[in-house]
């Protein structure tokens, strides 16, 4: 049996594990390849289903993230809900999760080979942090409250801890890939199969063939006792990654917004001046905001917000309902749309392009899940009179920016032609001059 000693040192020793991966999900080159998971042709990802066939529950799970789970000896249960589980998130480049943690329980030290995760907290208090690469080897750790928002970027190993002994917690984590992947350090090491020779491992580690057999005899390497030595001693563990919204060709690219160097997103800030607070906000997720007059607010958490985004490719909301609230039509120009209820029912939907305009909609009850393909005009509709509704969205980009139909139509500046409008729309002039006077309040604080 070998010693807590040798168990630590095994953990020091982690610094000569060398990985490499290479991630990208394809760009959609139109409206949505929902995924025919029987063909025979193999694809980077899945070949499309015929659009024919297409119907809302292929972009639509009743994911039931609402819901407790029972967690492992760890301490934790992760609910993701990827392409395999929505074919509709073929190519869009985004998936969610739900995570449960126990009292004293952890997501032990693992990577998203392919994806940027962005994380909340619905409950509890976690204790979260993430690992750079050789040479500097840098933890970035933070304690997390309800409504916290922490990213961990893209291929590097990170973990999160409820300290609490007697409550669990639970977070909800967007991922930037309809299939991120997930390695947990120890499990790839130790557990592989067939496993890694003792010989190779009792030479990388420098400790003896017997202390490797043992590890390689344990089923889970990570326990409570040596949760913080394991996570700060897998320091060294390198990771390459390439990515988009653009690709990051580093561990992460901290905004700059003082920079005078304009560039697609933003300049680097001198990683030397990057601390967690980089990757942190407190964003205050748990905490009902006032709607306006067409009964909605939305709370974005992008790169303006945390600056550690950059580069990163994904960003979060939260979204407020009144009864017979909206979310009126709208689209996110760089962006897909994950979204999952809190509170309350939704009737969300959102429209193809030309020529078919087909409408797919559906109405969505708390812990369900939904995504909104790239570009496409999509809403979300309260239909409940009497109770608010809450949702969280993810969106894959740092930006993905919100054009709201009605606003940029009759409310840019300066305004488009009413000639132009009238005729666009088969209606009187004034009829545009009307609609043009009225004051098209922004929901997107």
């Amino acid at each position: 049996m070998a010693s807590p000693s040798s168990i630590c040192l095994l953990a020091v020793l982690l610094a000569l594990v060398s990985w490499q991966a290479i991630a990208s999900d394809p760009s959609p080159l139109q409206d949505f390849c929902v995924a025919d998971k029987h063909s025979p042709v193999l694809v980077n990802g899945f070949a499309c289903l015929d659009p024919k066939y297409v119907n809302a529950d292929h972009f639509f799970k009743a994911a039931m993230l609402d819901t407790p789970r029972k967690t492992n000896k760890v301490g934790s249960n992760v609910t993701l809900i990827n392409v395999m589980q929505i074919p509709g998130l073929n190519t869009l480049g985004i998936s969610i999760a739900r995570i449960d943690y126990a009292p004293l329980g952890e997501n032990p030290p693992h990577t998203h080979p392919r994806a940027t995760e962005i994380l909340t907290v619905l409950e509890g208090t976690l204790y979260v942090g993430f690992v750079t690469s050789n040479p500097n080897n840098t933890l970035f750790s933070k304690v997390l409250n309800k409504g916290d928002v922490f990213v961990f970027p893209e291929g590097l190993i990170h973990f999160q801890f409820n300290p609490n002994p007697h409550q669990p917690a639970v977070a909800l984590a967007a991922l930037s890939s309809q299939n991120p992947g997930a390695i947990t350090i120890a499990n790839a090491v130790f557990g592989s199969k067939p496993p890694i020779s003792d010989d190779i491992l009792a030479k990388a580690f420098q400790v003896e063939k017997g202390t490797i057999d043992w590890l390689q005899a344990q089923e889970k390497m990570a326990s409570q006792s040596s949760f913080f030595l394991l996570v700060a001693l897998l320091a060294l563990v390198s990771w390459k990654a390439i990515a988009s919204d653009p690709s990051p060709l580093q561990d992460f690219c901290v905004a700059d917004e003082h920079s005078p160097v304009l560039v697609n997103g933003f300049t680097c800030l001198n990683p030397k001046d990057v601390n967690a607070d980089h990757f942190f906000k407190a964003a205050m997720l748990d905490t009902p905001r006032k709607t306006n007059k067409v009964g909605s607010n939305v709370t974005l958490i992008n790169v303006m917000q945390i600056p550690g985004l950059n580069t990163l490719g994904i960003s979060m909301a939260r979204i407020d309902y009144a009864p017979l609230g909206q979310n009126p039509p709208h689209t996110h120009p760089r962006a897909t749309e994950i979204l999952t209820v809190l509170e309350g029912t939704l009737y969300v939907g959102f429209v193809t392009s030309n020529p078919n305009n087909t409408l797919f909609s559906k109405e969505l009850n708390k812990g369900d899940v939904f995504v909104f393909p790239e570009g496409l005009i999509h809403f979300q509709f309260n239909p409940n009179p009497h109770q608010p509704a809450v949702a969280i969205a993810a969106l894959s980009s740092q930006n993905p920016g919100a054009i709201t139909i009605a606003n940029a139509v009759f409310g840019s500046k300066p305004p488009i032609s009413d000639k132009i409008l009238a005729k666009a729309f088969q209606v009187e002039k004034g009829t545009i001059d009307w609609l043009q006077a009225q004051f098209w309040e922004n929901n997107h604080y």
